[in-house]
């Protein structure tokens, strides 16, 4: 019955993948898929620091309600990333210290909550990955309805089960399953070629004449 669901994932990015993408910059990421593809800026890092990046198991909740998400933390393979679209509801905490301490010892890679998480002081001094929208002392009920492994959107960004999930300080971004090897190869183009131009910034050698070209262009400059 729809609202009441445990589905099981058909596909799901492999390790090999998600190393390759961990290593790359989320803004990288996301230029290389034309900028328009993001969790949106409430999506911030609750951890210490550190990248997320792994295959989604995404979970589908009413706002301010965290049963599903019990059962994804138990049945989530260890590397995955538990994406929960909360509905972007900040009244209840759908997730805290002991529900994250949960994941982690289970091999869990981290959790997006599109909500709000509680025991931010713990959270915030680990280095267990978890971004969320929000932060509130108010917790979750344990009544449903919610679903596992369905389609999910988070301000706009859809994440299909196994996806691949990657976030840093910049915010998180879903690259479709079947895209890539294309974005994983553009993405590390631009990440070289931006490493060439910042030594080139460095070493005082950068070619700053596209900024006339341009205005010159738009008629500003002659």
């Amino acid at each position: 019955m729809i609202g009441f669901r445990i589905l099981q994932r058909t596909r799901k990015v492999d390790a090999d993948t998600v190393a390759k993408f961990s290593a790359l910059p989320v803004a990288n990421i996301s230029d290389s898929m034309s900028r328009m593809t993001a969790g949106g800026a409430a999506l911030r890092p609750m951890h210490a620091g550190g990248v997320l990046a792994g295959p989604a198991f995404t979970v589908k909740t009413r706002p301010g309600d965290n049963l599903m998400l019990h059962k994804a933390i138990d049945t989530a393979e260890p590397g995955d990333v538990i994406v929960v679209d909360g509905g972007g509801d900040l009244t209840n905490s759908l997730i805290g210290e002991m529900m994250s301490a949960h994941a982690e010892h289970r091999g869990i890679a981290g959790m997006v909550i599109y909500g709000s998480i509680r025991d931010y002081d713990t959270i915030h001094a680990g280095k267990f990955p978890i971004f969320a929208a929000g932060v509130t002392h108010r917790g979750p009920y344990k009544d449903g309805p919610g679903e596992i492994n369905v389609p999910i959107a988070i301000d706009g960004m859809v994440i299909e089960p196994g996806d691949l999930i990657v976030g840093d300080g910049d915010g998180i971004v879903c690259v479709p399953f079947g895209s890539t090897a294309e974005v994983l190869k553009a993405t590390t183009a631009k990440h070289e070629a931006e490493t060439k131009q910042l030594a080139a910034i460095k070493a005082g050698k950068s070619d700053r004449s596209w900024v006339d070209a341009s205005l010159k262009k738009l008629g500003v400059i002659a």
